[in-house]
Parts: structure tokens; sequence; C-alpha cells
């Protein structure tokens, strides 16, 4: 999907420096993607408490299945 926006070519440039992306499109995609994990991780707080623990879950087994 095609998209026009009109982005501070300073503030595109810091990104592409500070990511070490190749692209405009890239570093556009990386920051989308941290903004939206930094605005998600509040809502995993409010989980605490909440979910129920499976005892009988083998985190250890989980790691050796190469």
């Amino acid at each position: 999907m095609a998209t026009n926006l009109a982005i501070d070519p300073d503030l595109l440039d810091k990104a592409l420096q500070v990511s070490g992306e190749r692209t405009k499109k890239a570093a556009v995609t990386m920051a989308l993607q941290e903004f939206i994990a930094r605005r998600q991780q509040p809502r995993m707080l409010e989980l605490i408490g909440k979910l129920d623990w499976d005892t009988s879950f083998d985190y250890k087994a989980e790691r050796s299945r190469a």
C-alpha cells in the first residue's frame, strides 16, 4: 500500500543514521515497530497476576527440542 507522508527530512536523516538501516522505508518501518512495541508494554503489566500458571510446563524440555 503506497502512502505519501511529509516527514521532517532532518528527522528522517537522523533515523537513518541511528538505525543503521539502508533505506528510508526500512528506517520508518523499524521506527513504527519499535513505537508499537513500546506502547504495548504497559498493557502487558496489566496481565500480571491475572494469568494462570501451568505448573506442568517444562521450559527446559522446550529449550532442547532443536
